[in-house]
């Protein structure tokens, strides 16, 4: 398997004798898009492992991994899905459908091999013919992972705190979110 895609709504063709390529202009969606390649516009073989990690994970749990989310203390599934996972609550951010129809099992192995894919250090993530090999032995016993890319965007306190405002029509109360 030879990979090529940074981010899965757009695709862009490179030699094939590439390893790693530096793109001129960087596009895709964030949160789907591997950090070096966002922040440095260097793509490689592993730029798209972390794309199917975090489309393995938004599966997983049902939810979308960016947009204007929050997962506990985290703006972002990742965050919230590896804290789940080291403080082994995997279980909670399972879609409840998916508990009903599958394995735990093999729903852990999901998390697991997602979270390999979605690394802060490409050098970490595994290659996309390991996450096949991973996702189909089940007696193949898997790393643990790192915590991951965009890890550390957390949301304060202060961020989202509410103000009411109490409205004499109506007597209704209305609740305003600050931005941050």
């Amino acid at each position: 398997m030879n990979p090529k895609i940074s981010d899965f709504g757009l695709a862009r063709i490179f030699s094939t004798n590439n390893a790693e390529v530096n793109t001129e202009r960087i596009m895709g969606t964030y949160g789907y898009m591997a950090p070096e390649y966002a922040s440095e516009g260097l793509f490689s073989i592993k730029s798209d492992v972390f794309s199917f990690g975090v489309l393995t994970l938004e599966i997983v749990s049902g939810k979308r991994s960016s947009g204007f989310h929050q997962y506990g203390d985290f703006i972002n599934l990742l965050g919230h899905a590896w804290q789940l996972w080291k403080d082994k609550r995997w279980l909670q951010i399972v879609d409840a459908s998916l508990v009903i129809e599958c394995h735990t099992l093999e729903i852990m192995r999901c998390i697991n091999v997602a979270l390999l894919c979605v690394q802060e250090n490409a050098a970490d993530r595994p290659t996309m013919s390991d996450v096949v090999v991973m996702l189909s032995s089940e007696s193949m016993t898997l790393p643990e992972p790192k915590h991951p890319a965009y890890f550390h965007v957390r949301v304060t306190a202060e961020e989202t705190s509410i103000v009411t405002e109490t409205s004499i029509v109506n007597d209704t109360t209305i609740s305003t979110f600050r931005g941050r």
